[in-house]
């Protein structure tokens, strides 16, 4: 498994599935069409853009490049990669036919092509997967009263509204996101700001 610095951004869960096989990276995803209404996962994008740099990874049908070009349009070039895949025609295995246009989609590539994708996007490779760094834990979330306890979920939506962070996030996503942005103590003293 290689080791990637910038978040990626796919299109659908099926693309983040075939890509965390492959990949020890921050995965996100555009809900297809649904990145065009979230503002607010449209806003943790460009912060996890400009924090990390983030590397557009769409299907290489018509639909994906309509995502790619609102992406480029509401982020600033600097902190995006761009990695496409070949014009492959076939079927994902899932699926019961080909797609509008008969092309395959990123969950439908081999991992050696989707490796050289992100390697001729420029993708920033840290090599084999090695122990993660000290993150942000369920623990955590739970000592700061986020999670577990009576009042969890209002101190949630209290720091997701805080943080400009989409206010329908589960759990897992959001500490993904917290991840991406913060360390535990940026993380504490944003909560201990909320409580006052």
């Amino acid at each position: 498994m290689v080791k990637i610095k910038e978040a990626i951004l796919v299109e659908g869960r099926y693309d983040k599935n075939t890509l965390s096989q492959i990949v020890d990276a921050t995965i996100l995803e555009t809900s297809g069409f649904g990145i065009f209404q979230d503002k607010r996962q449209m806003s943790l994008l460009r912060r996890v853009a400009e924090k990390r740099g983030l590397i557009v990874f769409t299907d290489s049908d018509g639909a994906g490049f309509v995502i790619r070009n609102h992406i480029k349009s509401a982020i600033p070039g600097k902190y995006l990669k761009h990695a496409y895949i070949p014009d492959v025609f076939g079927k994902e295995r899932r699926k019961s036919a080909p797609g509008k246009e008969g092309k395959l989609g990123v969950e439908g590539m081999r991992p050696d092509v989707i490796l050289e994708a992100l390697r001729r996007a420029g993708a920033t490779v840290e090599g084999a997967c090695t122990a993660k760094q000290a993150q942000i834990t369920k623990q955590d979330l739970m000592e700061l009263g986020l999670s577990g306890g009576p009042d969890a979920s209002v101190k949630r939506l209290a720091l997701l509204k805080k943080l400009d962070l989409p206010e329908h996030m589960s759990a897992n996503a959001m500490l993904q996101a917290l991840n991406l942005l913060y360390d535990f103590s940026e993380l504490r003293t944003i909560v201990e700001e909320l409580e006052r």
